[in-house]
């Protein structure tokens, strides 16, 4: 009965959350409508203001993300989610009056005169952002500061899986902004359903490629654009003659990164079949000789909840259970439930059967693959859904090409895994099953953008006269036109 009555309390809440959600909505369409595009002193001060915010709330959000997560290192907190927010900023506002010019375009003058065609930038509107539970902070307000500097109002939709990151965030934007520019709205599963339905300007979403379609469906019944990240299973290429201590080195370090809930984490690797022994001894060393103890450290992230836990070592039992070679290179680790840390796993070929080779495995666990010939795993890529990462480590340039002429991908590291993601000139996002649009760089700032082709008709002569009827008159010009073109 308690249960019942707590389900009933939680769609209470969401029902007042949706409600107040909707009249925030209206009201930021209303501000917009008064002032649809503010000059870049007003967005600058709201960037900065930003910045300000996460500077000023740091350790706050580094408590907020150990009491989600069970544990999370801080120095991971502090340069992800607070110092990444600094750099993303100072790079957009350098180049903000660039990308806010008018971008004048080239016409013919013999038909256009003295008209000048331009493309104007104006901002959309109001725009949601669905922000994911782990980087909580990094895609809430990066994307934030994107969506500000190319003019909008944004209502942020935390992760209900990471309950005090979302109300920190909440306290932090009613605490910097007025509503009608930012707000947080802050409810479960019935929330999560119904902000998408909303008639945005544009909406922002990251998670599963599942959850994607959904947000997509709702989102088109008002013919929204979106932007989604939706991840996948970014795969790994060692090529002959990488595989060395540089190559493990990188690939374990970003594989454990918040213990590998990252949507661009290496998912599986393949490695040469003829080095498959070799790269796993190579992990094996480089374990036990930089990571003693490393999963029951302060370097290792706790997984999201008992849930996500208990999925990543089902899959786990699965390969066991299953015949498949299975690798715990941390000797005398193991799972600890409190905080919800678990040990580095290598599953060793395993077959397609396997929910980590079905899933996005989103934790410490990485299926080796041994392949024999290049072109297949190629081929096996290409077969399958595009990814969000592609990652190739080789220093032979003609192989280097060769993989990066033959696949798609949303974004490509070589000789390094995931960190493209942080850099704030490159634009970010997937491409098919892993996702659409981007965010970071000036591709954010068009996307958040409406690009308004402007032609204005000048004061001299011109022949634009000759399009209205009768049409007599253009049956020279257009004669003149096609003997050009016959003449070469």
């Amino acid at each position: 009965m308690s249960l019942a009555l707590d389900r009933l309390d939680v769609e209470e809440d969401d029902k007042t959350a949706i409600a107040r959600l909707k009249e925030i909505h209206q009201a930021q369409k209303r501000a917009f409508i008064a002032h649809p595009y503010p000059t870049f002193a007003e967005r600058e001060a709201l960037v900065n203001a930003v910045v300000g915010m996460v500077l000023s709330h740091r350790q706050e959000m580094k408590d907020a993300l150990h009491a989600d997560f069970g544990w999370h290192p801080e120095p991971i907190a502090d340069l992800i989610e607070v110092l990444g927010m600094a750099s993303r900023a100072q790079y957009t506002l350098a180049e903000l009056p660039k990308w806010m010019a008018e971008d004048r375009r080239e016409i013919d003058p013999g038909m256009w005169g003295a008209a000048s065609a331009t493309v104007r930038y104006q901002p959309k509107g109001v725009i949601g952002n669905m922000v994911p539970w782990n980087f909580p902070f990094d895609i809430g307000f990066g994307p934030l500061i994107d969506m500000l500097a190319a003019g909008n109002r944004v209502i942020l939709k935390p992760s209900d899986l990471g309950p005090n990151c979302g109300a920190l965030m909440a306290s932090m934007i009613a605490s910097t902004f007025d509503e009608n520019q930012v707000a947080v709205s802050l409810g479960g599963f019935e929330l999560a359903k119904a902000f998408p339905s909303l008639a945005w300007d544009h909406l922002m979403f990251t998670g599963s490629p599942a959850t994607g379609k959904k947000v997509m469906e709702a989102a088109a019944q008002n013919l929204v654009p979106v932007t989604l990240e939706l991840g996948g299973k970014s795969p790994a290429i060692v090529t002959a003659g990488a595989v060395n201590e540089a190559t493990v080195t990188n690939l374990i370090g970003m594989k454990l990164l918040k213990s590998g809930q990252v949507c661009v984490a290496p998912d599986h690797v393949f490695v040469p079949r003829t080095s498959l022994d070799t790269f796993i001894e190579l992990v094996r060393t480089h374990v036990s000789t930089n990571l003693p103890g490393h999963t029951a450290s302060d370097d290792s992230t706790g997984i999201i909840s008992d849930r996500h836990l208990d999925r990543l070592l089902a899959m786990v039992d699965q390969a066991r259970d299953a015949g498949y070679e299975v690798i715990q290179p941390e000797v005398g680790a193991s799972t600890n439930r409190e905080k919800r840390q678990t040990p580095l796993t290598l599953v060793v070929n395993p077959g397609p059967e396997l929910d980590v080779m079905k899933e996005e495995i989103f934790g410490p666990i990485l299926p080796v693959i041994a392949y024999d010939d290049l072109d297949e795993v190629i081929a096996s890529l290409n077969a399958g859904e595009r990814p969000l990462g592609l990652y190739v480590y080789s220093h032979d340039e003609a192989i280097i090409s060769h993989v990066l002429e033959s696949t798609t991908s949303g974004g490509v590291c070589v000789n390094l895994s995931l960190i493209h993601g942080a850099i704030p000139q490159l634009p970010f996002g997937g491409i098919g099953n892993s996702g659409m649009g981007r965010h970071h760089s000036v591709e954010a700032f068009r996307e958040f953008s409406n690009a308004r082709g402007v032609l204005v008709r000048g004061s001299a002569p011109d022949n634009i006269d000759a399009i209205n009827p009768p049409y007599r008159s253009l049956e020279g010009m257009i004669s003149a036109i096609y003997a050009q073109i016959d003449a070469g």
